[in-house]
Parts: structure tokens; sequence; C-alpha cells
């Protein structure tokens, strides 16, 4: 982070933090705290609970890093290996990693220790590191149930514990998970609840979590920042990709992060952009740890000019100064539009968010600007833009739309707008099994019953099998978690 904040205000000196921590800030060219970061900081340091909410992009990490690492360095209490004594839980390996890199940051001249513990990646460096003093551990709620389990970790020194994200985690059907771990930390510890907005199931969470808590609230439920200058287009779906490479092309946009609705959409829009001589990345589930990581790597540096993400993949990619932020497809629940656009403005700066959107999506247009409370600016399309011939569309343009708000997207495990008790990916019930129908006489399935192919969907040879019941997480320990 080399971005100097210039909001005008008090300094961090004014906080109450210690001096190694103020010369990490420095080095950092931060000078002034952001409205969350004045208002949690002091409150973390006084000691009491607190529920905190902030727009994407204002510093919420910051907010409660700092505090954290002065307490732990203040208090003389020896750390013992796999025996943490702050722990941080996030949605999201790419959240899990940035929040962790900030603990880095501003504890680098402290004598605290930090691990980041996540899905998708061999678990077994995980046990190694776990064998060393660890002061601060950032997890993902998966991989962290996975070393309880096989109990490599030990949760009861825990002093400090902080959800992050935790609308996301909500969304994702996370609360299971976190009841499992809240029911092993020590009764008597420190609560941070930080969270992009304040929706009702974040205040019932928070009502059985916190203790007298503080409350920050620094902006009105679910605004966007006001620097992000919001606009769409108005286009045909089988038109996205090739407007989106002429408008990279045309503004000579350098570096893009795009949203797609659907991981297999992900995948051919890079496709499409790498064709048309733009250099692109997409980032989803389904890529493993490593590329997920080297793309987001090659976006940051600029070797890579767009990454393409979906909403889950996205949680944690914090990027100085990125300018632009296009929405490929709508989200169809409109706080996620939020979260999305919240990747750019940040820190004070400016930034810009364009929507491509067909007619069908319009419904979710209104949803979103009923829910910001603003109306986002119609532009007309450039005359240089020719839409192509209908031989030369690309096939496979897109699954069928979701019906209604808070309906499972498709390419997706639990998304938002999605509680875990509705059920699981795939038409699955509460228990996580398939339904099944009745056979018919002589054991053979009613034809009937067969499930229609999907548009685009290529026949198969074979029936598919159904999943295990574990949806969301697999049982294999280095996949476990997201």
């Amino acid at each position: 982070m080399t971005v100097e904040n210039t909001l005008a205000g008090p300094g961090f000196d004014t906080l109450g933090l210690a001096d190694p921590i103020l010369r990490a800030i420095a080095d950092a060219g931060y000078t002034t705290p952001t409205p969350i970061q004045a208002q949690a900081i002091p409150q973390v340091i006084a000691g009491g609970d607190l529920l905190a909410a902030a727009q994407t992009g204002t510093g919420k990490t910051a907010g409660f890093t700092l505090p954290i690492l002065h307490h732990l360095s203040t208090k003389a209490v020896q750390a013992r290996p796999g025996r943490p004594r702050c722990l941080i839980l996030v949605p999201t390996r790419e959240l899990a990693a940035q929040v962790e890199e900030s603990v880095k940051t501003y504890g680098k001249y402290l004598p605290l220790t930090s691990m980041v513990m996540f899905g998708g990646v061999n678990i077994n460096p995980q046990f190694k590191a776990l064998k060393s003093r660890v002061d601060i551990l950032v997890a993902t709620p998966g991989r962290l149930l996975d070393h309880l389990g096989q109990k490599t970790i030990d949760l009861s020194g825990v002093e400090i514990l902080v959800l992050d994200e935790a609308d996301r985690m909500l969304d994702m059907g996370f609360i299971r998970d976190i009841k499992k771990v809240l029911a092993v930390l020590p009764k008597q510890r420190q609560n941070l609840l930080f969270s992009a907005t304040f929706s009702d199931e974040i205040r019932a969470l928070a009502n059985g979590l916190l203790h007298n808590p503080k409350s920050v609230e620094v902006a009105r439920r679910n605004t966007t920042v006001e620097v992000i200058e919001q606009s769409m287009h108005r286009v045909p779906q089988a038109h996205k990709r090739d407007l989106l490479a002429h408008l990279i092309k045309h503004h000579d946009w350098q570096q893009v992060l795009v949203f797609t609705r659907t991981k297999h959409g992900a995948n051919k829009l890079a496709e499409k952009l790498i064709k048309d001589g733009i250099t692109a990345a997409a980032i989803h589930g389904n890529k493993s740890q490593g590329a997920r990581t080297k793309a987001l790597a090659s976006f940051k540096d600029g070797s890579v000019r767009v990454l393409v993400a979906t909403d889950i993949a996205a949680r944690g990619i914090d990027i100085d100064q990125l300018p632009q932020v296009v929405n490929f497809e709508l989200p169809n629940v409109p706080e996620d539009y939020v979260h999305r656009i919240g990747r750019t403005g940040r820190a004070g700066t400016t930034g810009s968010a364009l929507s491509l959107v067909d007619d069908e999506e319009m419904s979710y247009l209104r949803d979103i600007e009923k829910l910001i409370k603003r109306s986002i600016v119609r532009v007309e399309i450039e005359p240089g833009f020719v839409p192509p011939a209908k031989a030369d569309l690309m096939s496979d343009e897109r699954p069928p739309r979701p019906q209604g708000r808070g309906a499972p997207r498709q390419g997706a495990g639990q998304r938002s707008g999605q509680p875990a008790r509705q059920g699981q990916p795939g038409g699955r019930n509460a228990s996580g099994r398939a339904p099944q129908g009745k056979p018919a006489a002589g054991g053979a399935r009613p034809a009937a019953a067969k499930a229609a192919p999907k548009p685009g969907a290529q026949p198969a040879s074979h029936p598919r099998k159904p999943r295990p019941s574990a949806a969301l997480f697999s049982a294999k320990p280095g996949t476990r978690g997201h």
C-alpha cells in the first residue's frame, strides 16, 4: 500500500497506538485515518465488543488490525505453538491473504507472528507452521474446522475474535461453521464484527455474539462510494463480449476488473478478450489457489490488463487506484453491486464503474437503484462500435437467468441472498442430499423424471452421478473452504 490518505482530520498519532505501529503506518504512506478507522480504533483499544459497518474500500481492515496489534504488543502474554491469541475469520482465500498481508505490514516492527490458513492448498505446510508460535491467525472457516478436527490447533488462548466481511460469510452459508468455532473459544474474549452492510441478519448474529457492543456506522446503509462514477450501456447479451473488447481498446483501459455471473462465463469472456489481443485472466472458485494467486499478481503488476472474476473470488481483491470496474452482467442480489464497484474508488481515489445491461436485466437494475438510492447514468454506445454479424457471435452465450431476487445462480455454491437453510446447490434439501424420485416398476425411472438438457449443453453419454452430501465443501483437506 503506497497511496497516501489525504482525508482531513486528526492523524494516527492521536488514536493511542504504540510507536512501532505508527512507524509502520508512516512507512506505508498513510497520514490520516479514514472515518471508520478514527472511530473504531479507540473503541477496540478500550477493550469492548464492537459492531462496525462501512462502505467497501474505506479501510475496515486497518480499523481492526491496528488496535489488535497494539493490544497484543502491550499485553505481556507469551503465545504458545499452535495456540493463537487472536483469530480473524474471513469468507474467502483472497481476503484471508489480504488481511494477513496488512497484519505483516503494520506489525513489521513488533515481535508478533501471524499465519494465514485457507483451503485449496496443501495442508501440510500449515501443520508445520502451527508447530511454531502464532499470535494472529487469519483463517477461512472450512480449513479451520479441518485443523480443529485433526487437533492441530488450540483455540483456548484466543483473546480477540474478529468476523470480517460477516455479511458475505452469512451469504455463503458459513453460519454453522462459525457456530462450531465459537463453541471451542474461551467465553471471556473481545469480539469484533466488521461488515460492509448492517443487514437484519447481521444484527441478529451480533445480538447472539456481542456483549453490550459499541456500534460504528460511517455511511448510510448500502450506499456506494461517492467518488465512483457509475454508468451503464444498454446492450443485448449477445453483443456484450464484443462491446467490452471495443471499449477496452477505444478508451485504452490498462487495468479493468470485470464481473461475470458464472464461472463458465468468466472463462469464455477471458478467452474472447485474449483472442482479440487483450491480455486477460479469469479468477473463480474452480481455479486452483496457485492459478488464482498468479492471475491476481499479474493483474496487479500490469502484465494482465483485464481480470474477469465472479463475486466470491473477488472478495479480498484490494488494489490501490484501480481505475475501472465493469459489470458484464448485473448481480441478481443488489447488495453484490455495492461490493463489486467498491473495488474501485478506494482510499479516497476516484474510479469508474460501468454496467452492461440487456433487457431482461432491467429489473435487477431497478433493484440496485432502489438500494443505493440513486439513478445510474444511461450512456449511449459510441458510434464506432459495430455489432458482430449473427454468424460471428460466439456460441454458448449463457445459461438461463435465475428467476426472482435471491434465486441461486448457476456456477455458484452458496451465494448472496440464498441462506443455507433454504437448501444446497443443485436442488439439494436441507440435509444436503439430492431429492430422489420414486422408481417405476422394475426399478426403471420414468422417462418424465429425466431432467431436460440445458440450452447449449452437450448431451451426456452417461447420467451424472449425484454429488456427495457435503455440497459446499470437499472432504479432501486440500480443497475444503473458500
